[in-house]
């Protein structure tokens, strides 16, 4: 026989009560407890680690609790499965997308449940399914083909699929985890207008992010969870942003954005003229040594793929680069590590690191070529240098080898930046250095970036966050539509001016990209 329900149907529309959940050596939940009214937008906060991934995993279905309660409208549910849970109206936006990139848009959004023709032979209507995926989109005022595939499509469009995947299954409750992680400007206004609204219909949202500034603009409550247990549950409007940081942290956070004041050496890389078919063009800029060179612009401008061109993962059609005040020719990323130029890319797992391998063996990647002679590897001496490299950038492991896959964000990509540094790299590119990364850790992330400039590398760094290029940058570019718009020079840019040539409002036909001055 079920349990009284601990609440009245009216007031909440999910309680987890008690939730507790141990994998082998950790406990990951200690009796966690979460509530959720209707219509409210309720944030879901704590450092990597913290239990979250865990929690929603459980009300999803994907795990079962060692013991505790889920109650849906008063019903306590147990544990019923992904399946089950999906068909009670829960559905999960996870922050590592699970989408088939093969499949089209349509099919993804549709996966498992395709509307069916009414004709004699019963076959999936994909008329149908276009038209209902067109709908759906067409709320983000965006343009992407129902039949394109999702593989073909940016990382920002795809996490538009998957929200509108949600949509589409007409949710009571939707969790999302980090959703603005690869969304910019007017995507993200766009998404909390449609969260907006979903509130007005009676959804209920658990929303996951590092990015405080939005859980203050779009939640009622929040939930901090650290080391696997519940520490506070607060209205929003009666907690500061310190407050919820030292919670998640359980200690004081010096200052978010470290600035050391270094002076700026002589240019260690030019790039004349780069372009790219169908990405960026005529893209000009230099880095000096000891600077932080920052790049803006919205999802689609084109700065990740002007960089993948820059270091030969990309092919340029034309320009040059030059290091060190000799050109360069570049044309595959073997050729930019020789360079001395790092790339630590937006998407570490897939593109910065072997995921199955450890720490060791991650960071070492780049370097085996000097400690092997035919074919053999000088492991002794390899295993001295790794290991101190790994300390100098604090990375926390239990074991240099321990599997990179089960570290947390932040030092998965300090383990990408110990690769470069242990290569004796001079020039680093930083692609989003701080998505999904927790606010103590993203300052751990700007003190190393400090500390290489003051060594004398030089840094460039591509960020949707404006604070963070207003803060971290000496300088900072604006590209838009695959050209750089604007050069602001030291303390010149202000978040509304870079917007606004990021949007392209600030920007004419033909103006030339000079830098403007405080």
């Amino acid at each position: 026989m079920k349990a009284a329900s601990p609440y009245t149907a009216d007031e909440l529309v999910l309680r987890m009560v008690g939730i507790s959940k141990e994998f082998p050596g950790a406990k990951a939940l200690d009796r966690v407890d979460l509530d959720l009214k209707k219509g409210e937008v309720h944030a879901l906060v704590g450092e990597n680690g913290a239990g979250k991934s865990t929690l929603i995993k459980t009300l999803a279905g994907v795990y079962r609790p060692d013991e505790g309660q889920i109650w849906l409208d008063g019903e306590n549910v147990g544990f019923e499965g992904t399946r089950a849970m999906l068909d009670r109206g829960i559905s999960v936006i996870y922050q590592e997308l699970s989408l088939v990139p093969h499949l089209s848009v349509a099919e993804n959004i549709f996966l498992g449940r395709e509307p069916l023709s009414n004709t004699i032979v019963r076959s999936i209507d994909y008329g149908q399914m276009r038209e209902r995926t067109c709908e759906t989109i067409e709320s983000f005022d965006l343009s992407i083909d129902p039949k394109a595939k999702v593989g073909s499509l940016g990382i920002a469009h795809q996490q538009i699929v998957e929200i509108a995947k949600a949509l589409c299954l007409e949710s009571r409750i939707i969790v999302m985890d980090e959703p603005t992680a690869t969304l910019t400007g007017r995507e993200v206004d766009r998404l909390f207008e449609i969260v907006g609204d979903l509130k007005k219909r009676g959804v209920s949202v658990i929303y996951i992010s590092h990015r405080l500034e939005e859980i203050e603009r779009i939640a009622e409550r929040v939930t901090v969870l650290r080391d696997g247990r519940r520490v506070l549950t607060r209205q929003l409007k009666d907690i500061t942003t310190e407050e919820i940081i030292r919670s998640m942290v359980g200690r004081d956070v010096g200052e978010k954005y470290p600035k050391q004041d270094i002076t700026v050496g002589e240019e260690l890389l030019r790039v004349e003229g780069l372009s790219a078919e169908g990405v960026c063009r005529d893209v000009s800029f230099d880095v000096r040594r000891g600077e932080i060179l920052g790049i803006a612009g919205l999802v689609g401008a084109g700065r990740t793929e002007m960089v993948q061109a820059l270091v030969g993962y990309r092919k340029k059609d034309r320009g040059t680069v030059s290091v060190s005040g000799r050109e360069t020719r570049i044309r595959s990323p073997f050729d930019a590590v020789r360079a001395g130029i790092g790339l630590i890319p937006e998407e570490r797992r897939s593109h910065g690191l072997v995921p199955e391998m450890s720490v060791s063996e991650n960071t070492a990647l780049a370097v085996l070529d000097r400690f092997s002679l035919f074919g053999l590897l000088d492991r002794g001496q390899l295993r001295a240098l790794v290991d101190g490299v790994v300390e100098r950038m604090r990375v926390r492991a239990a074991t240099v080898r321990q599997r990179v896959k089960t570290l947390s964000g932040g030092n998965q990509q300090k383990v990408v930046l110990a690769k470069w540094f242990l290569r004796d790299c001079h020039i680093y590119i930083f692609d989003e250095p701080t998505r999904g990364i927790v606010v103590a850790a993203k300052t751990e992330i700007y003190r190393l970036m400090e500390e290489l400039a003051a060594g004398g590398a030089g840094i460039v760094m591509i960020s949707s966050e404006l604070p963070e290029l207003l803060n971290i940058s000496d300088r900072i570019l604006v590209m838009h539509e695959g050209r750089i718009v604007r050069e602001f020079a030291k303390g010149a840019a202000t978040a509304e001016s870079v917007l606004s040539y990021a949007i392209g409002a600030g920007a004419k036909p033909g103006e030339s990209p000079e830098p403007e001055l405080g």
